[in-house]
């Protein structure tokens, strides 16, 4: 029975193992400022992800639940409201009450999609329908193997979206395709990723070193134009955008379990009193 245990988990595992490699490698994980129990959104990392996502990823993919006006919310990238009306302003949005049925937009509309519908999406990536960005953060994930995946509950660990996203954007090889692994086959249009599921994505490497000119925060502080740095924070903001209000999240579970903890002692001691007179 003991053997037979064993060689059943011994073959769960290699089936495991199989599995993964078919669905990539394992993302490393990043030290994310809003990792943790008490870890908090850096409002300079969200301005940066934000223009790396309007200069280079919203060209092709959405944010059809984000507003103009949640970039000013606190807890995110807390542009002023006199950026998002500007911002907000360059953008053209549908309304069949406009003369033309369109007009420009204004800080409480959704960020416009690029393409009309999916179709013409398909049509301008090579039948590829580029996801939404407004939740893919929390969309995807990673799983770890056991008994990693344990610890994750007592760490708070949920950024493997993030993690995936980064892996995902760093995971291009150079020379595509001849440095794809011997013997596998790559289609016309499609480019091998370490960490996409199959390999094979039929995204181009989005991003490259220097692609990007910083505008600088308001901290003054000069970060690397670099492949690493813009994957690290445009992953930061797709987080923000898919959990825009993690952090008051956390302080309210933080409070919510303070009270617990408090109300645990309150009755042990009440118990205490009430019995001490009797006898057991």
């Amino acid at each position: 029975m003991i053997v037979a245990a064993l060689a059943a988990i011994m073959g769960l595992s290699a089936a495991g193992s199989a599995q993964a490699a078919e669905a990539g490698a394992h993302p490393e994980r990043v030290n994310w400022s809003f990792a943790g129990i008490f870890g908090t959104y850096d409002q300079n990392q969200l301005q940066r992800g934000f223009q790396v996502f309007r200069e280079v990823c919203a060209s092709c993919h959405g944010a059809r639940l984000m507003a103009f006006r949640n970039l000013s919310e606190p807890g995110g990238p807390r542009f002023s409201e006199e950026q998002v009306k500007a911002l907000a302003a360059e953008y053209d949005v549908a309304d069949p009450t406009a003369e033309g049925g369109m007009r420009p937009a204004v800080a409480a509309d959704r960020w416009p999609s690029p393409f009309a519908n999916d179709q013409e999406a398909r049509d301008a990536n090579g039948g590829a329908l580029p996801p939404d960005f407004s939740v893919l953060a929390k969309a995807r994930g990673v799983a770890d193997p056991f008994p990693t995946w344990m610890f994750n509950y007592f760490t708070g660990y949920q950024e493997g979206g993030p993690d995936y996203i980064h892996a995902l954007l760093t995971g291009y090889h150079e020379d595509v395709p001849e440095t794809a692994p011997e013997g596998f086959q790559l289609s016309p249009g499609q480019y091998y990723n370490d960490y996409f599921p199959g390999h094979a994505i039929g995204m181009a490497p989005p991003l490259a070193d220097g692609q990007i000119t910083y505008t600088p925060g308001e901290d003054g502080v000069t970060v690397p134009e670099t492949l690493e740095q813009y994957s690290t924070d445009v992953s930061a903001f797709m987080m923000w955008m898919a959990e825009p209000h993690l952090v008051s999240r956390k302080q309210t579970g933080f409070v919510v379990l303070l009270f617990l903890v408090l109300f645990a002692g309150m009755m042990y001691a009440t118990k205490r009193k009430l019995w001490a007179g009797i006898e057991h």
